[in-house]
């Protein structure tokens, strides 16, 4: 594990003898659940570690209200995929570049998947698929990524939280309709949205380097 620095941005690689990386915009509690993750893989892979500072407004693709607490959520996903494209990518140009993330995270990697056809997959572990506007978002728009893994606790639609009860409804149609295009699983797991996250993210690695 090494801290690099990118454009005054500290970012943290684990390396191994392996053609390919995975990208994951990663918060506090994320990194304290990466060894976890990395147990689930027996693989060799390359993992780049995308510090989100303002998780709302950093993986948002577009605005809205808020859904729980007091904090909206902006459209900051542009920029941070910009970071990535323009700062990031040119240096692992011999590599092949897998997103992945947890929850907001996981739907700011499907979303980058609609605007640029750099990320070979997409590992989306218990995504923000509730985010409105989404299902009807990604029937308007071409996706440019070759598989995509899903996962779901299955206890996270119990909530009563208006918004974030239709994760488990949206999740299905998303795969049902994703899989159409590309190779595409929905795994369900034990348990609330808090439960096991790096544990969830390792194995949607895990099953994307198996897949290939």
């Amino acid at each position: 594990m090494k801290k690099i620095t990118i454009k005054e941005k500290e970012c943290i690689l684990l390396e191994e003898e392996s053609n390919h990386l995975f990208i994951q915009p990663v918060d506090a509690h994320d990194l304290e659940e990466i060894e976890n993750e990395r147990k689930e893989v027996s693989y060799p892979f390359s993992l780049l570690l995308y510090p989100i500072n303002n998780w709302n407004e950093e993986l948002s693709p577009w605005k809205n209200e808020p859904v729980f607490g007091n904090q909206g959520f902006g459209e900051g996903a542009k920029e941070t995929l910009d970071f990535i494209q323009k700062n990031i990518l040119p240096m692992f140009i011999d590599k092949k570049i897998y997103l992945c993330g947890y929850s907001l995270a996981g739907l700011f990697s499907l979303w980058a998947s609609y605007q640029s056809d750099a990320f070979v997959g997409i590992v989306a572990a218990s995504p923000s698929v509730w985010f409105p506007g989404w299902l009807e978002y990604t029937r308007n728009h071409p996706l440019h990524t070759k598989k995509v893994y899903l996962s779901l606790g299955d206890k996270e639609e119990n909530t009563k939280n208006p918004v974030m009860k239709t994760v488990g409804d949206c999740i299905r149609t998303y795969y049902e309709e994703t899989k159409e295009k590309i190779p595409c699983i929905l795994e369900w797991n034990q348990g609330n949205h808090f439960k096991d996250t790096g544990k969830r993210v390792g194995k949607g690695i895990e099953w994307m380097l198996k897949e290939l």
